[in-house]
């Protein structure tokens, strides 16, 4: 079943596409495949980046756990090889080019979409970060049609941890949202602090 991929603000869009036109801005990237890269680069595959919320995981609440988006993130592809990708971050003016950035989320992210669209079901991903476990996963919301710059993560979606992920925890392979965040909230929450020695 084909993923519902979400389009991006336009002015997301076309702050990457300065970026990438920018050799100040590419020669700044710490990406050396994307400075090295032969041919044209192009954004590809823009998906919102969500942050769970600190008591998200926690609380999981019947109507979901509450995330904020933080930005969008686009695969940046040299004929048919993603060689980076580029975020980009909500300003008060807009959408702005936040940076360029390379390394294991590249083949991951493409690894765990190609899993996704061999799903029985629909869906409209997302990237799901929980920064407090250094953690990225794909979100695999079920309402294809809902706004992809909000929402919570529903019960019954689907979360894929991208490489690397946290110890204990294997990348790519789908869990229950519900499931997932449940067997996370004990990392997150803070460990009691201890009396003063008598």
């Amino acid at each position: 079943m084909p993923l519902h991929v979400p389009p991006a603000p336009a002015p997301a869009l076309r702050s990457v596409l300065a970026a990438l036109g920018s050799p100040t801005a590419v020669r700044a990237a710490r990406t050396p495949s994307l400075r090295t890269a032969q041919g044209p680069a192009r954004p590809d595959l823009p998906l919102p980046v969500h942050e769970l919320d600190h008591t998200g995981a926690q609380a999981a609440p019947a109507d979901g756990s509450p995330t904020t988006l933080t930005g969008w993130r686009f695969l940046i592809r040299c004929g048919e090889r993603a060689v980076a990708a580029a975020e980009t971050m909500l300003t008060p003016d807009g959408w702005a080019f936040s940076h360029f950035c390379e390394g294991p989320y590249i083949p991951s992210a493409e690894l765990a979409l190609r899993q996704a669209e061999a799903l029985p079901t629909p869906y409209q991903p997302r990237l799901l970060s929980v920064p407090e476990l250094y953690m990225l996963t794909l979100w695999l919301h079920g309402d294809c049609t809902a706004d992809a710059e909000g929402g919570a993560v529903a019960p019954a979606d689907v979360l894929v941890p991208l490489s690397p992920a946290p110890p204990g925890i294997a990348a790519h392979r789908p869990h229950r949202a519900a499931d997932l965040l449940a067997a996370l909230s004990h990392r997150l929450t803070p460990a009691p602090l201890l009396g003063s020695p008598a």
